[in-house]
């Protein structure tokens, strides 16, 4: 058994923490859409390693000149009267610290999980004491490793930023840290969220429900008991194997199936062997879907901030596991095709409402709340350049991002190696972790191969 791999410190041995501001407040004060609220107060951090030096000057230079264009970042979140929250946009400004570990640089990968370390790599800040507090929106972290490698920690508070704002927004930095001409304005105002009309009629949500509070704090408690017996699970698979996936789903006579779908549906099928649940239950996949391309007529382009929701796909279990792939990734390509303008109005709507009552605290989604018994989450950002991202070193030779402490929550994200590969991340109980690490699961996982 490989030994585990040593923990990096919470607290290097030496680090400096210097305010980062834009230099001035817009003043203004923006109004979080109902697409912001739903993702709570919680920072999403980023985590990439280089294995040259970054220049920690360098970058917190380039950073001022990049925050004007991103005012939410440099403000504090407020409570609104009515219960709902706006960010102030005053430039309080963020911390940047620079820190140097005694440690060379972990030879990160998908058999040498960075997550255990991460904690060390970023500037933390008070979840739970967000709105109306001075914590920032924005922290960011340098850490250089003994033998010159630096490692770039940044979390941004998920209420104001989804992942494909969080990657826009590093983008920008890094055309502003190369000296290439200034990005275009950033449109960050919410509101065509916040003016969109619904359908007449009484509003409904099939994907977000009002629970009590005693069943909110229920299922935060079994989240939070269940992570410590999680283990993630990293699966590779070839561009090649991506490849002969999506021509075999497309056999069907559907060439609207993407290689996302493809993969999916694979997936998908190999966990529900897994699982092994009765014939007759049902296995529901809830998938994490984009908004801006179907609002693409109301959204500006480049829209920052919060624009996502989730669908879900539904067989039963034994069909599932019967299906053939085209059968599978069709099920799921048409519970894509259901997300339609009119059903995200009614949505916001629906979520719109539960602001005015003050209910919004209350709000979860059906995707979380199931994960425990019949549904798998997926979240697929296999798109979004990661590994292009040059701040003078090089780009990342690995990525990493706290792990889901729901169970069943898979994550696809892009290889280093920049191809059309993607890698898996699976979070599971500790027994399925075992099952599915074993030769007969690993067949399954690669017939494509």
């Amino acid at each position: 058994m490989p030994p585990k791999p040593l923990r990096a410190r919470t607290a290097p041995p030496s680090s400096r923490t210097t305010t980062v501001r834009a230099g001035t407040a817009t003043g203004e004060r923006v109004r979080l859409s109902v697409y912001d609220l739903v993702n709570g107060t919680f920072a999403t951090p980023r985590v990439f390693f280089h294995r040259h030096r970054l220049d920690a000057a360098a970058l917190r230079d380039s950073l001022a000149a990049t925050l004007p264009h991103f005012p939410l970042l440099t403000g504090r979140l407020v409570r609104d009267p009515d219960g709902g929250l706006s960010v102030r946009c005053d430039d309080s400004g963020i911390p940047f610290t620079e820190s140097h570990s005694d440690r060379p640089m972990p030879d990160y990968g998908p058999d040498h999980p960075a997550r255990p370390d991460l904690n060390g790599y970023l500037h933390r800040a008070n979840a739970f004491r967000v709105v109306d507090h001075d914590t920032p929106l924005l922290t960011v972290r340098v850490t250089h490793m003994r033998d010159g490698g630096s490692v770039l920690g940044i979390a941004i508070n998920h209420g104001i930023a989804d992942g494909a704002s969080h990657l826009a927004f590093l983008q920008h930095w890094q055309r502003v840290h190369a000296g290439q001409e200034p990005p275009a304005p950033v449109p960050y105002t919410r509101d065509p969220f916040n003016t969109l009309r619904a359908p007449a009629g009484e509003p409904r949500s099939t994907q977000y429900t009002v629970v009590p509070g005693r069943q909110k704090f229920r299922f935060v408690w079994r989240v939070n008991a269940g992570a410590r017996s999680l283990r993630t699970v990293t699966l590779r698979f070839t561009a090649d194997e991506i490849a002969a996936l999506k021509d075999h789903a497309r056999t069907g006579g559907s060439p609207r199936i993407s290689s996302g779908d493809a993969l999916t549906a694979h997936v998908w099928r190999v966990l529900a062997a897994l699982r092994g649940r009765p014939a007759a239950a049902p296995e529901r996949l809830g998938v994490v879907v984009g908004l801006r391309q179907v609002l693409r007529d109301h959204l500006p382009g480049g829209y920052w901030g919060n624009g996502i929701t989730n669908v879900t796909a539904q067989l039963p279990a034994g069909r599932l596991r019967e299906a053939p792939l085209p059968e599978v990734a069709a099920t799921i390509r048409e519970s894509l095709s259901a997300l339609t303008e009119a059903r995200i109005r009614e949505e916001a709507a629906w979520l719109d409402v539960q602001r005015r009552a003050r209910r919004m605290p209350r709000v979860l989604s059906r995707m979380a709340l199931d994960s425990f018994d019949t549904l798998i989450g997926v979240n697929n950002v296999g798109r979004l350049p990661v590994y292009e991202l040059d701040f003078g070193a090089g780009p990342a030779f690995w990525f990493g991002f706290p792990g889901n402490p729901i169970p069943w929550s898979l994550l696809i994200t892009p290889t280093p190696a920049g191809d059309a590969g993607r890698d898996i991340h699976i979070g599971l109980p500790k027994d399925y972790a075992q099952a599915l690490r074993t030769p007969e699961y690993t067949k399954r996982l690669h017939a494509y191969g």
